[in-house]
């Protein structure tokens, strides 16, 4: 059924109609004066391939935001179908990656081990946008392997798997 609606007046209708986009699952980390940080964000996008750039928007509300507004150097995984609890955990406790396996980047940056895809980056820049902030990562190394994604759909958790057409044999 088709739903219209305004969303300056209507909050909830708007979260349900960004909801129907299927999106992937990240986790971004940094350290921190109080350790390793980690939080859970949908928010991610490429931006450029040249100067390599990707984005995501953390929540001016969210707990964590002080960590990753402030830092200048963090890593997105693309989480794997299987990390869900790892995104649970993070999800409980900014610092739960500390239990999580881990193993440090070259610049001392906690890179989750069995993420699909990992961005390391520098802070290129970050825009003010409304209760989120948009900030650009300059990846400085990445790595990825094979293996089907976590997602996001409609407030739940799930996985991708490609489509086969049926063989015309």
């Amino acid at each position: 059924m088709l739903q219209t609606f305004d969303p300056q007046t209507d909050s909830a209708s708007f979260r349900a109609a960004l909801g129907v986009f299927t999106t992937g699952v990240t986790v971004i980390t940094t350290d921190s004066p109080d350790g390793p940080i980690g939080i859970v964000a949908n928010s991610f996008a490429s931006v450029s391939l040249d100067p390599p750039l990707v984005l995501w928007s953390p929540a001016k509300s969210s707990k964590r935001f002080a960590y990753f507004a402030g830092a200048r150097r963090f890593a997105i995984h693309v989480m794997a179908a299987d990390q869900r609890d790892i995104c649970a955990a993070i999800l409980e406790s900014k610092t739960a990656v500390r239990s999580v396996p881990t193993h440090l980047s070259h610049c001392g940056m906690p890179i989750i081990e069995g993420a699909l895809a990992t961005f390391e980056c520098n802070l290129e820049t970050s825009h003010d946008a409304g209760d989120h902030v948009i900030i650009i990562g300059r990846v400085t190394k990445a790595h990825y392997t094979d293996g089907h994604p976590l997602t996001f759909h409609g407030g739940q958790y799930g996985t991708f798997a490609p489509h086969h057409p049926p063989s015309s044999e």
